[in-house]
């Protein structure tokens, strides 16, 4: 295998009876539009050569994380999304938002992991024993996998608003901070997707951030790439995971919660 070292954590959580691992990531934190995504994965072990070369997904090319993305629904042991709407995120602050859709994330998986890995930085309130892995998204298969599912998704829900609020931009920037969202966020003003607790939106909507709160700053280079355009399981279930994700645009402002598992 190209990268053994992204499965010992969980095999030897596993082998000291801590399993089922849950990895947990999100997509979207420092986006000034639309959902936050998050999601938890639990994969088997024995699929470490199948899934050899699944890494991080800022680190895979747009067709490179849909191959993977396909890959993960047909052969993960379960999967959890958790669509958290622009509405919730101004409401509640990014940081807590994400750290609440986390914890939704592995509630929603359809049975208790016996362990929880999170990418970088500790969250508790899972209910089971935690641990935050630095650059988990590249060192632990199954929250590589998670980072993959939480982008695919959110990417896919972006092109789809991209439709409903033409002018932006949203399919090719994903509502990141780029120069061409900002001039068209200048020019057409915000829509109900964006977030008016972000500094640059708040701005152009004429009314101050939220206390306690503010704008991200340009895209972040780690979670989107530039402009970012872009076996032996049932076939069925990865079907019926890439049709949970088609959410009308009120899911995109209120958020949702779907869930596939074998």
């Amino acid at each position: 295998m190209r990268d053994s070292g992204s499965w010992t954590l969980q095999t030897t959580l596993q082998r000291y009876g801590l399993g089922p691992v849950a990895g947990v990531d999100e997509a979207g934190r420092g986006a000034s539009a639309g959902p936050l995504v998050v999601a938890a994965c639990v994969l088997r072990p024995s699929d470490a050569k199948a899934l050899d070369g699944l890494t991080d997904s800022k680190l895979l090319t747009p067709a490179g994380r849909d191959r993977w993305f396909d890959v993960i629904a047909r052969r993960a042991v379960d999967v959890a999304v958790v669509v958290v709407g622009s509405v919730e995120v101004d409401r509640r602050g990014v940081h807590v938002a994400n750290i609440e859709g986390m914890r939704r994330a592995v509630a929603g998986l359809s049975a208790p992991p016996g362990y929880v890995l999170t990418d970088g930085f500790a969250v508790r309130g899972f209910g089971r024993p935690a641990l935050a892995v630095p650059k988990g998204d590249r060192v632990a298969a199954c929250v590589a996998a998670a980072s993959v599912v939480a982008k695919v998704t959110r990417d896919r829900l972006m092109v789809e608003l991209d439709g409903v609020r033409p002018g932006y931009g949203f399919a090719v920037h994903k509502g990141y901070c780029t120069p061409e969202h900002e001039a068209a966020l200048t020019a057409l003003g915000p829509c109900d997707d964006h977030r008016f607790s972000f500094a640059n939106v708040a701005a152009v909507a004429g009314r101050g951030a939220m206390p306690g709160l503010g704008h991200n700053g340009s895209a972040d280079a780690s979670e989107t790439d530039g402009t970012d355009p872009d076996d032996d399981a049932d076939e069925g279930d990865a079907a019926e995971f890439a049709g949970l994700l088609r959410i009308d645009g009120e899911h995109h402002r209120r958020g949702c919660e779907v869930r596939l598992g074998q």
